[in-house]
C-alpha cells in the first residue's frame, strides 16, 4: 500500500529536519559558551547536511522555504553564529582580526546577490517568446546554456561557494589564527565573483539571442516559406501528453504541410519523436502569427482552457478529434459545439452526440474511423499455446470519482484472483497511468493487485529465454533510444534544446516505427510464456499488449472501442450498480461483451468461451459492433481522415475567399464615397461667394 511505503520516507525526512534544527541549537549554544570542538563539528555538520539535502532531497527543503526559512536565511544564520563564536573565543582580536573577516563575508553576500541578479537577467534574455522543435532556428543565434549552478541553482551555488569560507572560519576558530579565515573567504569571493563575471558573458551579443520582435519576424518568414495547411493544437498538464502523442503518426501522413501547435513550454519535450515541426506559443499574443500564415485548419485531441484562445482566429477552421471514444459522458462534452466539426470514429459516436443533445448538430459530425488502430492484429482463432493470455486494462477513476468508472476498487482484486487461480492463464496487467490520482483507494487497490501478481509469479516456475534474448532486447532498446531519447546536457536549457532539435535528418518516422516493432518483438521474446506481467511503463504500448492477448477485460473506456478492431473476445466489469440489461442499454460499447459483476464469478466461463470458440456467443455481435463503433474498413480510416482534412481545408479556403470578396467590394464603395466627398468640396470651393451672399 502507498501509505506503508511513504511512512518510512516521511520519518527519515522528519529526522533530517530535526537534525538540522538540533545542529543549529548546538551551534548557538557552543558559540555562546564557547566550546570549540563541538562548535566546529556542529557548524561543519550543519552545512554538510544542508548541502546533502539540497542535492538529494530538494523537495524537503522547499518546505522550509514556505515558512521563510530558505537557503539564504539558513546560511546567513550559520555564518552569523560562526561570527558570534569567533567573538567569544579567546585569542581572536575583534577589531584587528575579526572585523576584516566580517567585511569579507559581507562582500561575499553582496557578490551572491549580484550573481543572482545577473542570473535573472540571463534567464530572461534566454527566454524566447516562442519555442520550436524540428525547425532550423540557427538564424536566431541560439547558444549553449551557462552552467546550471550559476544560472538556475542559486541555493546550490550559495551553499557550495560558501564551503571554503565556512571551512576557513572554522579553522580560525580551532587555531585562533585569522589567516585561515582570510584564505577561505578569499577563495569564496573568487568563486562567487568569477562566477558572476563568467555568467555575465551570456549577455554579450555573441551569446545573446535576437530580440523578441526579431524572433517573431523570423517565425513569420519561416511560416511563409513552410506554408503549413493543417495543425494539431494541444494544451494540457504534464501527464496529458499521451492525448497528443497518439495522433502523431496520423498527422504526419496527411496531405499538405502539418504543424503541431503547443501552449506550454514543458510540453515541447513531452511530445514523442516526430518529423512534424513543433511551435509553442506560451502567450496568446504571439499565437496570432498563425492568422497571417497559410494555415487553414486545426485538429484538437482534447478540450483545454486555452483552446478558446485559438478559436478567436477567424481564418482557421477547427475539428475536434478527441483522444479516445467511449460511452462515458466525457466523450460528449458540450464544449464540442465550439468547433466547426466533430470528427468521430463511426456511427455510434454520431448517435451518442445526438442522444446527448448538447448542441452539436448532426451535419457537423464527420465519421473518419480511427487511423491509429492499423497496428492491431485481427482475431486468429482460439489460443494455440499452453497459456491463454488475458489483458486486464482497467481505466482510472475519472475526474468525478464515480465508482462506476474503474473496476480497480470494487472488482479488480476479484478479477485478478479468478484469473490467477487458472493455471492455464497468463495475465498482463496494464492499469491506466493516472490510477489513484483522484481516489486514494484506487491507488491502494492497484498496489494490492500488483502484489497478488508478484506472489503468483513466485509460485510458478518454468523455462526462461536464454541470455541471447536479453542481449537482443538490450540491443533493440539501445537502437530505439538512440532514435527517440531526448538526451541533453544537465545544464541544457530551453534555448539550447531548441538549438539542438532543429530540422530532423531523413525519414525518422519510418525509422522509429521499424525500431519500435523490432523492440516489441524482442521484449515479448525475452519474457517466459508462463510469467504474468505488470506493464506500467510507456513501452510496450497498449496496442502491443493487444496483439499478445487472447482476451481483454476492461471498463467502459476507449480501450474497449480500440480492442474491437481485432474482433477478439472481451469482457467489461460492471461496477456501476446497474442491472446487466440496463448496463448494456446504457453503454453501447459493451453490447458484444461478457459482463462481469464485481464478484467476477463469470471469469471461469469466460475463459472456456475463449478457449472453445463454439461457446463464444458474441462473435457475430463483435463484428457488427466493430463497424458500428469504428465505421467501415474500406476505404481505410487514414484515407477517410485525410479526406475530411482536405474538405475542411477547402471550407477554410472558401471562407477566406468570401472574406476577401467582401473587402474588395467595400473598397470601391469607400473610394466612391471618398470621391463624392472630394467633388462636393471642390464644387463648394469653385462657387462664387457673391452668389451665396445674394441667395442669402
Amino acid at each position: 500500500m502507498p501509505s506503508a511505503g511513504l511512512a518510512p520516507r516521511r520519518v527519515v525526512q522528519l529526522i533530517a529536519l530535526l537534525t538540522m534544527l538540533a545542529l543549529f541549537a548546538a551551534q548557538l549554544v557552543t558559540a555562546l559558551v564557547p566550546y570549540v570542538p563541538v562548535f566546529v563539528a556542529a557548524s561543519a555538520a550543519n552545512l554538510a547536511l544542508d548541502i546533502y539535502l539540497q542535492y538529494k532531497q530538494p523537495g524537503l527543503l522547499s518546505l522550509l522555504g514556505k515558512i521563510r526559512f530558505d537557503v539564504t536565511v539558513r546560511q546567513l544564520l550559520r555564518d552569523m553564529l560562526v561570527l558570534v563564536g569567533l567573538l567569544r573565543i579567546d585569542g581572536i582580536e575583534p577589531l584587528a582580526e575579526q572585523s576584516p573577516l566580517t567585511v569579507a563575508l559581507l562582500a561575499f553576500y553582496a557578490l551572491h546577490f549580484g550573481c543572482q541578479a545577473v542570473a535573472v537577467m540571463v534567464r530572461r534574455a534566454r527566454t524566447l517568446p516562442i519555442v520550436t522543435r524540428n525547425i532550423d532556428a540557427s538564424a536566431l543565434r541560439l547558444s549553449a546554456a551557462p552552467p546550471r549552478i550559476l544560472a538556475r541553482q542559486q541555493a546550490r551555488r550559495l551553499l557550495t561557494f560558501s564551503v571554503p569560507a565556512t571551512a576557513g572560519l572554522l579553522l580560525t576558530a580551532a587555531t585562533t589564527d585569522a589567516y585561515w579565515g582570510g584564505i577561505g573567504l578569499g577563495v569564496s569571493l573568487v568563486l562567487m565573483g568569477g562566477g558572476a563575471a563568467y555568467l555575465a558573458t551570456w549577455m554579450l551579443p555573441k551569446k545573446r539571442a535576437k530580440a523578441d520582435q526579431a524572433v517573431m519576424d523570423w517565425l513569420d518568414e519561416w511560416l511563409s516559406a513552410y506554408k503549413p495547411t493543417v495543425a494539431m493544437y494541444f494544451s494540457g498538464g504534464t501527464t496529458s501528453a499521451y492525448q497528443a502523442n497518439m495522433w502523431l503518426s496520423t498527422l504526419s501522413q496527411l496531405d499538405g504541410k502539418p504543424l503541431i501547435v503547443l501552449r506550454e513550454r514543458f510540453m515541447v519535450q513531452k511530445i514523442d519523436s516526430t518529423d512534424v515541426p513543433i511551435i509553442c506559443f506560451p502567450k496568446v499574443a504571439t499565437m496570432f502569427s498563425l492568422e497571417t500564415s497559410t494555415l487553414k485548419m486545426m485538429l484538437h485531441p482534447a478540450n483545454a482552457a486555452k483552446t478558446s484562445q485559438v478559436l478567436r482566429i477567424p481564418s482557421l477552421k477547427h475539428a475536434f478529434i478527441n483522444h479516445g471514444e467511449s460511452d462515458k459522458l466525457s466523450s460528449c462534452n458540450p464544449y464540442a459545439k465550439a468547433y466547426d466539426e466533430v470528427w468521430v470514429a463511426g456511427p455510434a459516436a454520431r448517435e451518442r452526440y445526438q442522444l446527448a443533445d448538447i448542441g452539436v448538430e448532426d451535419k457537423d459530425v464527420v465519421e473518419v474511423g480511427r487511423p491509429q488502430l492499423s497496428p492491431i492484429r485481427p482475431y486468429a482463432g482460439a489460443p494455440t499455446g499452453a497459456f491463454t493470455t488475458v489483458l486486464y486494462a482497467p481505466t482510472w477513476e475519472g475526474w468525478d470519482g464515480n465508482p462506476g468508472n474503474t473496476s480497480v476498487v470494487l472488482a479488480g482484486e476479484n478479477i485478478v484472483r479468478h484469473l490467477l487461480a487458472d493455471p492455464g492463464v497468463r495475465l498482463i496487467y496494464k492499469p491506466h497511468p493516472m490510477t489513484g490520482s483522484q481516489i486514494p483507494a484506487a491507488g491502494a487497490a492497484n498496489e494490492r493487485i500488483k502484489a497478488m501478481i508478484r506472489e503468483a509469479n513466485a509460485r510458478r516456475s518454468g523455462a526462461r529465454p536464454g541470455p541471447e534474448a536479453a542481449a537482443e532486447l538490450t540491443r533493440r532498446t539501445d537502437a530505439l533510444n538512440l532514435l527517440t531519447a531526448k538526451s541533453f546536457r544537465r545544464s541544457a536549457d530551453e534555448m539550447e534544446r531548441m538549438m539542438l532539435q532543429g530540422t530532423p535528418d531523413g525519414d525518422s518516422r519510418t525509422a522509429i516505427a521499424e525500431a519500435t516493432a523490432a523492440w516489441e518483438a524482442a521484449y515479448w521474446a525475452a519474457l517466459p510464456e508462463w510469467e504474468h506481467q505488470i506493464v506500467t511503463e510507456a513501452r510496450p504500448a497498449i496496442f502491443s499488449c493487444f496483439n499478445q492477448a487472447d482476451l481483454l477485460i476492461s471498463d467502459v473506456s476507449s480501450v474497449v472501442s480500440d480492442w474491437l478492431s481485432s474482433e477478439k473476445p472481451y469482457a467489461v466489469a460492471n461496477t456501476s450498480g446497474l442491472s446487466e440489461p440496463d448496463f448494456r442499454a446504457g453503454f453501447p460499447t459493451v453490447r458484444a461483451a461478457t459482463i462481469l459483476a464485481p464478484e467476477a464469478d463469470g471469469v471461469p466461463a469466460l475463459l472456456q468461451a475463449v478457449r472453445s470458440p463454439e461457446k463464444d456467443v458474441y462473435a457475430e455481435s463483435r463484428a457488427e459492433l466493430k463497424e458500428h463503433l469504428l465505421g467501415p474498413s474500406d476505404p481505410p480510416s487514414i484515407v477517410r481522415f485525410n479526406g475530411a482534412a482536405l474538405d475542411l481545408c477547402a471550407k477554410s479556403d472558401a471562407r477566406r475567399a468570401r472574406a476577401e470578396a467582401r473587402v474588395e467590394a467595400e473598397i470601391p464603395a469607400q473610394r466612391d464615397e471618398s470621391t463624392e466627398t472630394v467633388d462636393a468640396a471642390e464644387a463648394a470651393m469653385d462657387a462664387d461667394p457673391t452668389e451665396e451672399l445674394e441667395s442669402a
